[in-house]
């Protein structure tokens, strides 16, 4: 099982051994879609429109962030099942865009899909 992990869209540089996602509603701003290296962009992953603009990237809203979009990754498994998929032969990292490198949907997304790759290995 290969590794997950998120990164800022900005700071990235692939490598040849990783898969790379696009976690995302919204292309980041300023990035080419040629300039970006990207085995997909998994709109349907990302948290819910009204979900993001609740949140606005608030770190007081954090913890309530996290429920709302956990209850919304469990709905829908078939937007993260994918990313597990990849995870089963190569490092996967999650892109994001967003300058807070704590309080994001992917740091969440992460913990939510090691969490998942720790039950199937037991």
């Amino acid at each position: 099982m290969g590794t997950i992990t998120a990164r800022r869209s900005y700071d990235d540089a692939p490598h040849a051994h990783e898969k790379r996602y696009l976690v995302e509603r919204l292309w980041p701003r300023g990035v080419r879609k040629e300039d970006l290296a990207l085995d997909g962009w998994l709109k349907d992953v990302a948290p819910s429109p009204e979900l993001r603009q609740w949140f606005g990237h608030d770190p007081a809203k954090w913890e309530e962030f996290r429920r709302r979009y956990i209850a919304e990754l469990d709905a829908h498994p078939e937007s993260w099942r994918p990313l597990l998929e990849a995870a089963r032969t190569h490092d996967v990292v999650l892109l994001y865009s967003a300058r807070d490198e704590t309080h994001n949907n992917a740091v969440v997304l992460r913990d939510y899909l090691r969490k998942k790759t720790q039950r199937a290995g037991r």
